[in-house]
C-alpha cells in the first residue's frame, strides 16, 4: 500500500508554519511576563509582592483549556474580541509564564548571599546589584528549566484545535478525515514534526545555556 506523503505535506506545511508562529508570539509574551511576575514577587515593596503572587497563583491553577475557551468565547461579552490565533497566544502566555515567574523567582534566590554581599561591599546601588550582579547570575540558572517549559509552550500549541485553527494539529486531523485508513501514519509524521519542533528549543536553549555559563 503505498502512502501518500506528498499529497499530505502541503498541509501539514501550513500547519505547521502557524503552529511556529503561535510558539514564538506566545514564548514572547510568556517571558516577557515571567521576568515581570518573578521580578515582582521577590519586590521589597509588599503590593507588588502581593500582586505578582496573585497573578502566578491565579494562571498556574488554571486549566488552559479552559482559559482558552474562557479567553476567546467569553472575553466577547464584555467588549473584548480577539482573533483565533491571538486569543490562542494570550491564553498560552499567561498559563505558562505563571510557571515561568516561579523559574524566575527561584532562580533570582539562588544566586549565593555572598555575591549579595559583595555587591554591597562595592558599594552598588540596588538597580546596578540587580542588573549587574544578580539577573546575569539568575538568567544561567533558569536557562534548563525554562528549555522545559518552552518544550511544554510548544505542545500546548495544540489546544487551538479546540478554536478550530488551522495549526499542525488540526490540519493532521482534516487530513486523517479524507485518509482515515491512513491514520497511523498521519500521526506519526506529526509526532515526527513535533519532535523536530521540540528538538530545536531543546538545542537552541542549551546553546544559549553554554553561553550565559561561561558568562557567570
Amino acid at each position: 500500500m503505498s502512502v501518500p506523503w506528498l499529497d499530505w505535506l502541503p498541509l501539514l506545511g501550513e500547519g505547521t508554519l502557524i503552529t511556529i508562529k503561535i510558539a514564538l508570539l506566545s514564548i514572547a509574551v510568556a517571558l516577557c511576563l515571567s521576568a515581570l511576575a518573578g521580578l515582582g514577587s521577590t519586590s521589597p515593596i509588599i503590593i507588588i509582592r502581593i500582586a505578582s503572587r496573585t497573578y502566578i497563583e491565579l494562571f498556574r491553577a488554571c486549566s488552559l483549556l479552559v482559559l482558552l475557551f474562557w479567553v476567546y468565547f467569553a472575553l466577547p461579552f464584555v467588549g473584548v474580541e480577539l482573533s483565533k490565533l491571538w486569543a490562542g497566544v494570550l491564553a498560552i502566555g499567561l498559563n505558562i509564564s505563571a510557571y515561568g515567574a516561579e523559574i524566575v523567582r527561584s532562580a533570582i534566590f539562588a544566586v549565593p548571599k555572598g555575591q549579595y554581599e559583595a555587591s554591597l561591599a562595592l558599594n552598588l546601588t540596588p538597580t546596578e546589584r540587580t542588573w549587574k550582579i544578580i539577573i546575569p547570575q539568575a538568567v544561567a540558572r533558569m536557562i534548563p528549566p525554562m528549555s522545559n517549559l518552552l518544550i511544554e509552550l510548544l505542545k500546548s500549541t495544540s489546544l487551538v484545535y479546540f478554536i478550530t485553527l488551522s495549526d499542525l494539529t488540526y490540519e493532521a486531523m482534516i487530513i486523517r478525515n479524507n485518509y482515515y485508513s491512513y491514520t497511523p501514519y498521519i500521526f506519526a509524521l506529526l509526532l515526527g514534526i513535533y519532535f523536530v519542533l521540540s528538538s530545536s528549543i531543546s538545542i537552541t536553549m542549551r546553546i544559549l545555556e553554554r553561553k550565559f555559563t561561561a558568562w557567570r
